[in-house]
């Protein structure tokens, strides 16, 4: 049952060391106790078994079985407090975490696993969506992000009114991209760009900035890499999209009548749509209609892209048909009669960036929404991409590893098989990652001879 070697959980682990080893260390050479990888490794741990507690996590180290575990499986040598890691991390640069990010996905390359997540032959769909990680009404820092919370009108002692103190509301957030299908459970994040306020900026910092720096990045990261950018309506405006095939990459973004006005008159206009009515075996209506050749806006520099609609109709019980979803897109990828079905699918498939990463993240015991410490400098942001690592190994092992699937489908829910593991971890030294798994899966079948040992 063991996965392919260089996506084991033994090799993924190595090359999260190789990336954590390559971090220059801030602090004085005498003033070093705990090495940054010991740190960082620490805190991934953390992170890996969905701990919900940085603080419990680490009183659970104090027991000699928890923390042998972390130095056989993690390699770390000696295990900081709380304070300690926390102050070494906030000190550490997000983008010193990137190659991790692309050399789990050149491994996954290289396994041939990411074959089955082409959306069209040898295109990619990576849609790219802004979620917030942490949100504060008092604590902050200058890279928060800020929003006033409302204003409220004070009656002043002479019957005028005064405003009353704007309260402000503090926040960090991220613009997080991944590669995913339509037909695919899982999903692989990529390295997400921060949004945050810059130090001695004025303007406050957005998704579409952050867009604009995002885009260049995945393309110097994966340079041979046929990506298909997606996103909501925000990015379809003509700077994202030129940004986009200035890359040599292509686009489906969600086009909305309200915010695209000259784009629907030029449709409303047009004599007749090319369109396609497909009707299940339900009797649901599936409606697509497209166009080539539309004008983005009205201005004289427009570009010209190509629309694509769609629309469900469903018959209810009382035999009386009711639209139940509808969409609308803009790409440059050419619209066929044959392809328009799976463009709709692809189209429709930046929901699985909200539902199966950040609902996953935040609702399936990875905690992402948790505040782990917030810091001066980069703590927030490190912690939430230390929890997208963890992320990111758990997907591979969805993808790979047919020891972890069987524990996935034997315990039903996530949560409930890490919250096993964890309590086997507090009892039991594990040698290897495979050997808690089947240990978990199967307890029963434990052999004193193999290489765990109880310290009971």
């Amino acid at each position: 049952m063991k996965p392919k070697k260089h996506l084991s959980f033994t090799s993924l682990r190595q090359a999260l060391s190789k990336c954590f080893n390559k971090i220059k260390d801030h602090r004085q050479v005498n003033k070093i106790k705990h090495s940054v990888h010991d740190v960082l490794m620490s805190g991934f741990a953390c992170m890996h078994f969905q701990d919900p507690s940085l603080l419990q996590f680490q009183k659970r180290l104090e027991n000699i079985r928890h923390a042998n575990n972390l130095k056989t499986l993690f390699d770390v040598k000696t295990i900081p407090e709380v304070t300690q890691m926390r102050e070494v991390i906030d000190h550490i640069s997000p983008e010193a975490f990137r190659p991790f990010f692309n050399e789990y996905f050149f491994q996954l390359q290289r396994g041939k696993y990411l074959e089955q997540f082409q959306i069209f032959p040898n295109l990619y769909l990576a849609p790219m969506d802004g979620t917030q990680f942490f949100c504060s009404d008092s604590v902050s820092c200058d890279k928060c992000l800020t929003a006033k919370k409302g204003s409220a009108n004070k009656e002043k002692e002479d019957g005028a009114y005064e405003e009353d103190d704007v309260e402000i509301n503090f926040s960090h957030k991220v613009l997080q991209i991944a590669i995913m299908h339509p037909n695919m459970k899982q999903v692989i994040p990529l390295m997400p760009e921060e949004i945050s306020n810059k130090d001695g900026g004025t303007k406050q910092d957005c998704e579409m900035n952050a867009a604009k720096r995002l885009i260049p990045k995945v393309r110097q990261d994966h340079p041979q890499l046929g990506i298909i950018f997606g996103g909501d309506d925000l990015f379809s405006r003509q700077p994202i999209i030129q940004d986009v095939l200035s890359v040599n990459a292509h686009y489906i973004f969600v086009a909305k009548p309200t915010s695209h006005k000259y784009l629907y008159e030029w449709l409303d206009a047009y004599p007749c749509l090319h369109s396609k009515t497909v009707v299940d075996a339900e009797g649901t209506q599936h409606i697509y209609k497209w166009m080539e050749n539309v004008p983005l806006h009205g201005g004289l520099d427009s570009i010209s892209t190509n629309y694509f609609f769609y629309q469900m109709i469903k018959i209810d019980e009382n035999g009386k048909a009711k639209s139940t979803y509808k969409n609308s897109w803009v790409t440059d990828l050419e619209v066929t009669e044959d392809n328009v079905e799976t463009m709709v699918k692809a189209g429709r498939c930046k929901w699985k960036i909200e539902n199966e990463c950040f609902n996953t993240l935040k609702n399936q015991g990875y905690c992402i929404e948790h505040n782990y410490g917030h810091g001066e400098k980069n703590l927030s942001i490190n912690f939430y991409l230390l929890t997208l690592m963890a992320f990111a190994f758990h997907q591979v092992f969805e993808l790979t590893d047919k020891l972890y699937k069987e524990c996935r489908r034997h315990f039903g829910s996530k949560r409930h098989l890490w919250e096993t593991i964890r309590s086997y971890m507090r009892t039991f030294i594990f040698d290897t990652w495979e050997f808690l798994l089947s240990f978990t899966l199967h307890p029963e079948n434990y052999n004193p001879d193999r290489p765990m040992k109880s310290l009971e």
